[in-house]
């Protein structure tokens, strides 16, 4: 799977233990929502992991989108 991002984006997660914020620019939600559509596309199992090293921004919690049945 292809993932498209949208040049400057900006995506942070965080999470306090009772509930996750994905908090992003612009760029950064036509990104998600264009990784969402593809992974949507794809088949059960398949999965998105990012990351403070490949995507989100530093210091975010990582992040594991999986599609189920």
């Amino acid at each position: 799977m292809e993932l498209n991002w949208v040049n400057g984006f900006e995506i942070r997660v965080e999470t306090d233990g009772k509930e996750t914020c994905i908090s992003a620019n612009r760029a950064g939600l036509l990104s998600l929502a264009s990784h969402l559509q593809a992974l949507a596309e794809d088949t059960p199992g398949c999965h998105i992991h990012l990351d403070a090293y490949n995507s989100l921004s530093e210091g975010s919690t990582d992040l594991v989108i999986e599609k189920t049945d």
